[in-house]
């Protein structure tokens, strides 16, 4: 970490100088929420006040399902700004990561065969899956993304494109390590606060030191129009930091879905019928029951047997993907090694464990890799990195079908087909 002698919004105001400078083609990644609102109106100001001439497209990502008031101020913003931006407001049935559901991993928004459950109709003017060539059934929403940049890369003939995206490192460590981490070496020109999505195509990050007070006042600092969504968290009583618009069914989410409820029950009333196990995880989501806070077992069981008995619980399809996970799992602790802190492997010697500490590793850390057989439990802070029972345990009831709290992505296979898609398409 490097403190500057700087404030945010001044390292803001440099980071936007280089932006503009160095490329031809700038868009916002605008999702309705604070940061990517607070960002675009960022963006307009030092438009309007360097006197730059030209369009910011403005890029938005329409989950359907979503509060009413995120879509009036979405549309009041593509309807405000006008010709100012370059719309790009997509309307596409990729797939969504949801933990709403034993049974279904996913779920797609705008899905022709489920129109009659839509939660609302799609706006006018959008673009669907017949304004992209290179959309096709297997694309998550991730995925979309990152092939839409190249597309629209090519579609308006840039010489060098940047995506600016409005997260934060205060929200999250994945978010964190999206910026900082140290592995990223596909960086503009070395700068920190970007990454590569192509040949001439990158993301940047100018908010990524921001904190969420700092957004709020810059909000009420220069009048700038933002989602009133937010007031209604307030009132409701939802800190600062918990305040999210994102996708309302995946892991990240489930404490928060049962505010549909109350704030706004017209949309809550036909989320139900949308999607598996919504109403479900409402009342028991960031509870125990989903594996959230301290879970337990049954006495009876190990963690082991536990995690056998709710396999035998799931449809057989969600069963084999745990195990499959859990196979994957236990063969990378015991040939290859995860790297763990010096104070896990202080845990592991408390608890009496078996394991094998390593020399030199590819991971780019100081810390060494460690292998080691599968444990039934640890009490350690470090718990959701070292292999148990009791972390498998966590992924079943939290419905985490991807495993993503044991630290999982993208399948091999998965990654493959995802980097030859981007492969094809990069010359467009």
């Amino acid at each position: 970490m490097k403190f500057l002698d700087i404030d945010v919004y001044q390292a803001l105001q440099k980071r936007l100088e280089l932006v503009f400078a160095e490329f031809d083609n700038i868009y916002v990644s605008f999702s309705g929420g604070k940061d990517s609102s607070a960002l675009l109106y960022l963006c307009l100001q030092f438009m309007r006040e360097r006197g730059v001439q030209r369009r910011l497209g403005l890029f938005h990502l329409d989950y359907e399902a979503q509060y009413t008031a995120t879509t009036q101020f979405v549309e009041s913003t593509y309807a405000t700004l006008g010709l100012t931006v370059a719309p790009y407001w997509c309307c596409v049935p990729f797939k969504v990561t949801t933990c709403t559901s034993m049974s279904q991993a996913y779920w797609r928004p705008w899905d022709a065969d489920k129109r009659g459950l839509w939660v609302r109709e799609r706006p006018a003017n959008c673009l669907t899956v017949d304004d992209f060539p290179f959309y096709d059934d297997g694309l998550w929403d991730y995925d979309f993304q990152q092939k839409f940049a190249p597309w629209q890369h090519a579609k308006v003939g840039a010489r060098k494109t940047c995506v600016l995206i409005g997260i934060r490192a205060q929200e999250s460590l994945n978010r964190w390590r999206t910026i900082a981490s140290d592995r990223n070496i596909n960086k503009y020109c070395g700068v920190p606060w970007t990454t590569k999505v192509t040949d001439n195509v990158y993301n940047a990050y100018p908010l990524y030191d921001w904190g969420v007070e700092d957004v709020w006042v810059a909000n009420a600092k220069f009048n700038f129009p933002y989602n009133r969504i937010y007031d209604l968290f307030y009132q409701a009583g939802v800190p600062l930091n918990k305040q999210r618009v994102a996708s309302p069914f995946i892991s990240a989410g489930q404490d928060a879905l049962k505010l549909y409820r109350a704030i706004d029950p017209d949309v809550w009333g036909r989320m139900v019928s949308r999607v598996n196990g919504v109403n479900c995880t409402a009342i028991y989501g960031g509870t125990k029951a989903m594996g959230w806070k301290h879970i337990t077992k049954p006495r009876h069981f190990t963690w082991r047997e536990y995690m056998e008995f709710l396999l035998g619980t799931l449809p057989p399809a969600a069963a084999a993907n745990y195990r499959d996970k859990l196979e994957t799992s236990i063969k990378f602790w015991r040939e290859r090694g995860g790297v763990l802190s010096d104070a896990a492997v202080n845990d592991l010697r408390g608890v009496g464990a078996v394991f094998e500490v390593g020399g030199k590793t590819n991971y780019k850390t100081d810390k060494l890799p460690v292998r080691m057989e599968y444990l039934d439990d640890i009490d350690s802070a470090e718990f959701a990195l070292i292999p148990t029972y009791k972390r498998m345990c966590v992924c079943i009831l939290k419905n985490d079908h991807l495993c993503k709290y044991m630290g999982f992505t993208l399948t091999r296979q998965e990654q493959d087909k995802r980097r030859a898609a981007l492969e094809k398409y990069q010359n467009l």
